[in-house]
C-alpha cells in the first residue's frame, strides 16, 4: 500500500505512497525540514496534497476560521468530525491530524481515549494532537498505548488562552528550560511529535535538539523540524491584524473579493449568462 503510485510523484518525504509517522521521523534523523498546514474541507485538502504538504491537520482553529467563533474554545466534537471525513475522504497520501477540542478530553485518559477514537473511527483520522502541560501526559500514555498516534502541543496553548493571560509568549526565561523538560517528558509518554506554539526561537531549537521526535513549529523560530500555519493566514484570505508569526504567500482575499465583483457587475449588467452559458 506504501509503494502505491500517485499521479503527483514524490512527496516531500521521498515516497510515492501515504505518508506514515515513521517517515516524519526518517526526515528527523536525516535533517530534512517538511511542512503542515490546516485544511478543513475537500478542494484545500486536494490542493495542498497535490503541492506536496505531507501533514494536514483539522484544527480546532476552525473554530474561527470557518464556523465564526470568537476563539477555538466553543468549537464540539460533532462540528469538527465531518471537516475530518472531509479531508480524509480528498487526499490519498497526505497525513491527516484531527485535533481534540476543548472539554473534550481533558477530564480523563479514558474520556481522551473516547474522543480519539471517534475521529479515528467516524473521521478517518490518522493521527490527533491534544494541548497541555503535564497534566495531560496520562492522556498521552492512554492514547500512545491504545495504538492512536498522538501529537503533543506545547507553550502557547490557544485552549488554555484565558490561564495563559491572553495570546503571548510563553517559554521565556526559567520557562523556557521547563519546556525543553516538558517536551521530553512528552515524547517518553508515547507522543510521536511536539507542536511547539508561540516560545523564542532559541527554546524552539533547544526542544528540538533534546527530543528524538519530530518538532512542528509556530511562531517558535528556525530550529523546528517542521513548520505549520493555519492556511486561511498563508494564503491571505484572512485580513486585518496577523501574528507575527504569519507570513501570506498570496493575497487570496482580494481575489475573491474581485471574483465575486466582477460576477455580480456582470449580472447586473446584463452580460453574465451570455450566448456560450445558455442553452
Amino acid at each position: 500500500m506504501d509503494e502505491q503510485i500517485s499521479p503527483y510523484g514524490k512527496n516531500p518525504i521521498g515516497n510515492t505512497g501515504k505518508v506514515r509517522i515513521r517517515h516524519l521521523q526518517e526526515m528527523k534523523e536525516r535533517g530534512k525540514k517538511w511542512t503542515m498546514l490546516t485544511s478543513y474541507d475537500m478542494y484545500t485538502a486536494t490542493i495542498f496534497e497535490e503541492a506536496g504538504i505531507p501533514v494536514l491537520l483539522v484544527g480546532d482553529s476552525a473554530a474561527n476560521n470557518v464556523f465564526g467563533y470568537d476563539s477555538s474554545l466553543p468549537v464540539t466534537v460533532d462540528e469538527l468530525l465531518p471537516l475530518v471525513r472531509a479531508v480524509t475522504r480528498s487526499t490519498k497520501r497526505s497525513l491527516v491530524i484531527a485535533d481534540l477540542p476543548f472539554g473534550s478530553y481533558q477530564g480523563s485518559p479514558e474520556e481522551c481515549f473516547h474522543t480519539a477514537a471517534r475521529f479515528m473511527k467516524e473521521g478517518g483520522a490518522h493521527a490527533v494532537k491534544l494541548e497541555g502541560g503535564r497534566e495531560m501526559l496520562p492522556q498521552v500514555k492512554k492514547l500512545a498505548s491504545s495504538g492512536i498516534p498522538v501529537m503533543a502541543h506545547i507553550g502557547f496553548t490557544p485552549q488554555a488562552e484565558h490561564q495563559l493571560g491572553g495570546y503571548r509568549v510563553q517559554g521565556k526565561e526559567d520557562e523556557g528550560r521547563q519546556l525543553v523538560e516538558l517536551a521530553k517528558a512528552f515524547e517518553t509518554a508515547g507522543a510521536f511529535a511536539l507542536l511547539i506554539e508561540m516560545v523564542p526561537a532559541a527554546v524552539g531549537a533547544a526542544i528540538t535538539k533534546a527530543v528524538n521526535i519530530p518538532t512542528v513549529g509556530i511562531g517558535a523560530g528556525n530550529g523546528c523540524d517542521a513548520q505549520v500555519l493555519v492556511w486561511q493566514d498563508m494564503a491571505g484570505l484572512r485580513q486585518g491584524s496577523l501574528p507575527r508569526f504569519v507570513k501570506q504567500y498570496a493575497n487570496m482575499n482580494a481575489l475573491l473579493h474581485k471574483a465575486a465583483a466582477d460576477f455580480a457587475a456582470e449580472v447586473e449588467g446584463g452580460t453574465f449568462p451570455g450566448n456560450e452559458h445558455s442553452f
